[in-house]
């Protein structure tokens, strides 16, 4: 199956528990709206977020606003939420300063993600996001991939700086099943 197909499905199957309605439709807030409105007007953002934005997925609430182009004006990182158990699905850096005097536009953006995270520490961005195996407990991934951001100011653009993928902490992953009692004999 493939990632956009497993993001559709697990919002269906949240949608289908009641777990996405309208109330999440009715909440969402002034910066909310305005990002949602930008990515579906963006002929860059995927097909399969514009989809999910007019099914239950959201702009998640916490809209990072921070200089990360070194302009001295904030920009801002949004994620899109899947409104299911995927998380956030996909990462997008608004600016700007993809011009002198520009409008605001995604100077980057991630789309094919699963329960991402994002930190902005100094001016850089970095986000994770959860790398599953066959197998894996949805609480538990084999691995996460971590991106960093930079501006290069010669494309106008973030772009991934570095990229490590590692296993997560041990306190990260599920308990290991109970070892079989011995046999006494």
């Amino acid at each position: 199956m493939t990632r956009a197909r497993l993001i559709l499905a697990a919002f269906v199957a949240a949608a289908l528990l009641g777990r996405v309605g309208t109330d999440s439709a009715v909440a969402k807030d002034q910066t909310q709206q305005f990002f949602e409105q930008r990515l579906l007007a963006d002929k860059k953002t995927s097909k399969t977020i514009k989809e999910l934005l007019q099914r239950g997925g959201f702009v998640d609430r916490s809209v990072a606003f921070k200089d990360v182009t070194g302009d001295k004006r904030d920009d801002a990182i949004v994620r899109v939420n899947s409104g299911g158990a995927n998380g956030a699905v996909a990462v997008y850096v608004f600016s700007t300063a993809n011009k002198k005097g520009g409008k605001l536009k995604a100077i980057f953006r991630s789309q094919k993600l699963m329960r991402a995270s994002t930190r902005v520490r100094k001016g850089v961005v970095t986000y994770q996001t959860a790398r599953y195996e066959p197998g894996d407990e949805l609480c538990c991934p084999s691995h996460v991939t971590e991106s960093t951001l930079g501006w290069d100011k010669a494309t106008r653009r973030m772009k991934v700086v570095k990229r490590e993928t590692f296993a997560p902490p041990p306190e990260a992953q599920a308990p290991a099943a109970p070892a079989p009692p011995e046999d006494p004999n």
